[in-house]
């Protein structure tokens, strides 16, 4: 009988190593395409103002990657003739090259159109806003980083182009929305049959973290808003400062820059130094945090508070919105949106200038665009008045208008800059222009937005 019960036994035994050999494991998401950190811009050469840091933290072990929003096709051309499309094409290399420069190999382009203005909602317009945050989701979903680096969403006097404004918009999108199941849901079902080419069988991904560095002039508002780092610290693996190795990599965006790197390849490396000094080259990287789902302080490194694996889906809290009396204006357009976004995405804490600002270029017009409210149950007789600056021409939008009952109507005030002459300087102090409105002889609300003019600036 003891015979019988060891034979038992070890036909048990010897049928579960061979079932536990027979198990099949799942597939999981492809490693090779993991990042610590996703870079968001908009153009090829953008990923300059991220590369001092990126080389670091290569050194560092961190796996990066980059999402451009455009190929850039509306740049100029300093080294041949192609334009439009040929010339995306041509930077889409150059960016390739830039990038496998630091080791940099997982690239991905969303397909928008660059769009030259400085207004986000013409380059969100211009990018298919829907097709763009889905495809972004979708690069989020395969490379699942743990921290997003892209540029500030918001209007401020500086180079301040749409796009790069819209890169900012889009990440801010992606890192609230890639955790949610429900998004895109065809990027997270599973085909029920073999080459099925619709469902994508990717995992829902929360980021951890996600910072913002700002295409802007002024630094002031932005000082201890996030991290720090030297840029003249020594690379372990390149033996070489990381602003030296961020320059390097910018050598291969020619279209954009021949000028100036053919000036660079004549100079000692003494004079390179004392040239990177003036132009950004050498000075410290700075970040803002935008948010942190684990923890750490507003100053400490990007990855404090960050630990291996998945985090849980993670919606933001929406501020609400300040209550309007029954009759008010508000300036609308871009600055609009962006107070609604940031109450929208938890980022009320993000620094904005007040009052709102933009840079322009003279003998250009400057359009205030207005929301004007009417809560009362009647129809409301609005007069808008404006104050320029010397020199400032108004061309139309002051005067009497008529807002229906319970409505909210569009607005615009225009107004003609100084003109442009040849010996006007690179830029002028900014200057101040108020819209004032009144209803029944009293002041319902003053809208002020402060411009600065210059000689050459991306059209509003």
């Amino acid at each position: 009988m003891g015979r019988v019960l060891v034979f038992a036994f070890t036909i048990l035994v010897g049928a579960a190593a061979v079932a536990a050999q027979d198990a099949k494991p799942l597939r999981q998401a492809d490693d090779r395409y993991k990042a610590d950190i996703l870079v968001v811009v908009a153009h090829p050469d953008d990923e300059a103002a991220t590369t001092p840091y990126l080389a670091r933290a290569l050194d560092e072990g961190k796996r990066c990657a980059v999402a451009y929003g455009t190929r850039g096709s509306s740049g100029e051309n300093q080294t041949g003739a192609e334009q439009a499309a040929s010339l995306g094409a041509i930077r889409e290399i150059e960016a390739r090259r830039s990038l496998a420069h630091f080791g940099i190999t997982n690239v991905w382009f969303l397909g928008g159109k660059d769009t030259a203005s400085q207004d986000v909602l013409q380059s969100l317009a211009n990018w298919d806003h829907g097709a763009a945050l889905e495809n972004l989701v979708r690069i989020v979903r395969l490379t699942r980083p743990d921290v997003i680096l892209t540029f500030m969403p918001g209007t401020f006097i500086g180079e301040d182009h749409g796009d790069h404004q819209a890169a900012g918009v889009l990440a801010t999108e992606a890192f609230d929305l890639a955790g949610d199941p429900t998004i895109f849901p065809s990027q997270v079902a599973a085909p029920l049959r073999r080459l099925e080419p619709y469902l994508e069988n990717l995992q829902p991904w929360q980021p951890k973290k996600i910072y913002y560095f700002p295409d802007a002039e002024r630094d002031d508002i932005f000082k201890d808003k996030g991290p720090a780092y030297s840029v003249k610290d020594i690379s372990k693996s390149a033996h070489k400062a990381y602003w030296r190795m961020a320059l390097e990599g910018f050598l291969a965006h020619q279209t954009q820059a021949k000028g100036y790197i053919d000036r660079i390849s004549k100079m000692t490396d003494a004079e390179i130094e004392k040239l990177a000094q003036t132009d950004g080259w050498g000075d410290s990287i700075r970040f803002v945090l935008g948010k942190s789902l684990v923890g750490g302080s507003v100053t400490g490194d990007m990855f404090e508070g960050v630990a291996p694996g998945a985090i849980l889906f993670h919606p933001p809290e929406r501020a609400t919105e300040p209550k309007q009396p029954e009759l008010s204006i508000e300036l609308a357009g871009p600055w609009n949106f962006y107070a609604q976004f940031r109450r929208a995405h938890a980022l009320t804490h993000l620094p904005h200038p007040e009052p709102p600002e933009i840079a322009l270029q003279l003998g250009t017009a400057l359009v205030i665009p207005l929301w004007v409210h009417n809560e009362t149950g009647s129809a409301q007789e609005i007069t808008l008045a404006a104050d320029l600056p010397s020199g400032w021409t108004l061309v139309s939008g002051t005067g009497k208008f008529s807002v229906a009952a319970h409505q909210t109507a569009a607005a615009r005030v225009e107004i003609n800059l100084p003109p442009l002459t040849d010996n006007a300087p690179r830029k002028i102090d900014a200057q101040e222009i108020t819209v004032r409105a009144e209803a029944q002889g009293k002041s319902i609300g003053v809208v002020k937005l402060r411009v600065e003019p210059r000689k050459r600036s991306l059209p509003e």
